[in-house]
């Protein structure tokens, strides 16, 4: 890899496959410099995990309920004492409600991807086609180098 990297063909993949695997060297340094690239060429970025992410669609696209910790609060009504539902906006169409005007889209960074199942990858391929301002990138393992393919090929390597 080169010391100074441009990124043009990482951006160039990412707007025509729209979701890629990365594969990325375990001490870190190299997303930092291509998300900074990305966030140059006119997208918003979001970095989440995909621990805990649950059901991948309706956390991303839909409203969904989360139950924080209830640390022995209980609820005040008849039922178990679990603590309150809170019910939270989807967290990519609030983003893409809240892009500025020249902005050409999102870039959905979920680091951790390993652990996902290969539904929720064929999900994640799929979802830049449902909403084609959504660009994904998944860090899918480690490797030595830092190198990315489609997110459908990198399921069928895995």
């Amino acid at each position: 890899m080169a010391l100074l990297t441009t990124g043009k063909k990482l951006i160039r993949d990412l707007e025509t496959h729209g979701a890629l695997g990365l594969y990325v060297p375990l001490e870190g340094g190299f997303e930092g410099r291509y998300r900074r690239r990305i966030r140059a060429a006119g997208y918003q970025s979001l970095s989440i995990t995909a621990r805990g992410l649950g059901d991948i669609a309706t956390y991303l696209t839909g409203v969904h309920g989360v139950r924080p910790p209830h640390l022995g609060k209980k609820s005040t009504n008849n039922g178990a004492a679990v603590g309150y539902r809170y019910f939270i906006p989807p967290i990519v169409t609030y983003r893409l409600e809240q892009l500025p005007a020249q902005s050409k889209g999102l870039l959905l960074w979920i680091i951790e991807g390993n652990i996902l199942s290969s539904e929720e990858i064929n999900y994640l391929s799929t979802l830049p086609t449902l909403e084609p301002r959504v660009k994904l990138a998944v860090e899918m393992g480690g490797e030595r180098y830092f190198r990315w393919e489609p997110l459908k090929q990198s399921q069928l390597s895995a």
